[in-house]
């Protein structure tokens, strides 16, 4: 699959990295003679961040290239992206050759934040919005707007590099979240404006409150919750009335005055001057992973989409023993020293553990039927530091597999193929309605004699039965 995109800007630099990393050839088209420089930026973001957030690993890179024939490119892609600025001539005169040249089946997706398709295509072009948020190669959502086969098709395509998709019913004016925003950034100016608050101080009310609750549940949701065990119609009638009192000023707007743009910019300085954009983009694409790592396990809003998207990565192919992990080291896993913290060895080999129950059939359907397995002994020996952005790949050998007894000796390998660390793992299996060790279900038991079977044929691995302290 071929993807172009028009602009190379902070969202299309993002379109790219998110391609890009999943597989996709990426050929990018941009006039700024700095456009290789910042692209490759965004880029080194991206591939710092995003594997991050995934228990597997992505696929291998697709190939990126910059064009100057936007005609002859556009032949050739699956997806064309413009991300020009917001002007809308400058929209019909890119839009109008690329629907002239595309494929009949490639897909022309506008990242306008408040043009409507029919404006868009005035001239005769055939666009879609798609509207996505920065950081585009971390946040899933994209806002679509046009043709229902067309946003159809296109919607597809997104959920295969781990987006969700949004169609929206109507066409309007900013679509819904840039309306929402609009909202509380016009109010956020008067409160700027008037001296009730600075910039860091609404960013505070932000960040410390309601914007934690809004990552997970959304704003309705959030009031559901707030009217209690009655529900949303104890909140509507608890706070409906506030509707008509004068709290905000959405419908004003104040003057942007040079004045104003000074304080803003000035406050602002204050608050992040010390940093660059580049270090205030990691850290954003830091809090952004481990938030959204944290929803992952509960499978709640973005968390849901990476829990989608995981699911649908290939596992590596076929070896001597199987392949039970194949992941990034997100950055949430390193320590002061720089490397991979101890503890997530083990959440590694954990992980490898229950991808290897999976594998044996006792997998989630089997642990709700009442059945599962139990650990009861870890030894872990490192040999050789592992680093954020290192691709980390573990193998499972079956050192004992009958009865109620687990034996596994998990192999950890660092980017290099260099082992990093082994970690043998004991598990008994349990009934866990009576919480006693039990005999498997047949076809476990049937599946794992065929692992066991296998792997006492192959050399023992070194290292096996260790106890701490003991020497090679």
């Amino acid at each position: 699959m071929k993807a172009l995109i028009i602009g190379g800007g902070v969202i299309g630099g993002g379109w790219a990295a998110r391609f890009l990393l999943n597989g996709w050839d990426v050929a990018v088209h941009d006039p700024d003679p700095e456009a290789e420089r910042k692209l490759g930026e965004a880029i080194g973001n991206a591939r710092r961040s995003l594997p991050g957030l995934y228990d597997r690993a992505l696929p291998p890179e697709g190939t990126l290239t910059f064009e100057d024939d936007l005609a002859r490119a556009a032949k050739n892609a699956d997806w064309i992206q413009e991300s020009v600025p917001e002007r809308l001539e400058l929209k019909h005169k890119v839009l109008g050759p690329l629907s002239e040249n595309a494929a009949t089946a490639a897909v022309i997706g506008s990242s306008t934040s408040g043009f409507k398709p029919s404006e868009l295509n005035a001239n005769g072009a055939r666009a879609i919005v798609a509207h996505p948020f920065n950081p585009v190669y971390l946040l899933p959502l994209v806002e679509l707007v046009g043709d229902a086969d067309q946003t159809a098709h296109a919607s597809n395509l997104l959920k295969s590099i781990g987006m969700f998709p949004l169609t929206v019913r109507k066409e309007i004016d900013a679509h819904i979240a840039d309306r929402l925003l609009e909202a509380v950034w016009r109010e956020s100016l008067w409160l700027v404006k008037d001296g009730v608050a600075t910039t860091e101080e609404i960013d505070e009310a932000i960040r410390m409150g309601f914007g934690i609750r809004w990552a997970q549940m959304g704003l309705f949701e959030t009031y559901r919750i707030a009217g209690g065990e009655a529900g949303m119609k104890h909140f509507m009638a608890q706070f409906g009335p506030a509707l008509a009192w004068p709290w905000t000023k959405l419908m004003d707007v104040p003057e942007f005055t040079d004045e104003l743009v000074d304080l803003i910019a000035g406050q602002s300085d204050s608050q992040s001057g010390h940093l660059s954009i580049r270090e205030l983009e990691r850290l954003r694409d830091d809090n952004l992973v481990g938030m959204m790592r944290a929803l992952k396990k509960t499978g709640t809003g973005a968390g849901g989409i990476l829990v989608q998207h995981e699911q649908q990565l290939p596992t590596a192919g076929p070896t001597a023993l199987p392949v039970t992990g194949d992941r990034v080291i997100p950055q949430s896993w390193t320590d002061y020293n720089g490397h991979m913290n101890e503890t997530h060895y083990l959440e590694a080999a954990a992980a490898a553990t229950d991808r290897f129950m999976e594998m044996i059939g006792a997998d989630a359907e089997y642990i709700a039927g009442g059945r599962s397995y139990f650990t009861v002994e870890n030894h872990i020996c490192y040999l050789k530091e592992l680093l954020a952005g290192e691709r980390l790949t573990i193998t499972t050998q079956v050192l004992k597999g009958s009865g109620k007894t687990l034996h596994l000796f998990h192999t950890l390998y660092g980017s290099k193929g260099t082992a990093a660390a082994t970690v043998e793992t004991l598990l008994l299996h349990v009934d866990l309605t009576t919480r006693k060790t039990a005999l498997p279900g047949p076809q476990v038991q049937a599946r794992l004699a065929e692992y066991a079977d296998a792997h006492s044929r192959l050399t023992p691995p070194s290292g096996a039965g260790r106890r701490v302290g003991e020497r090679e």
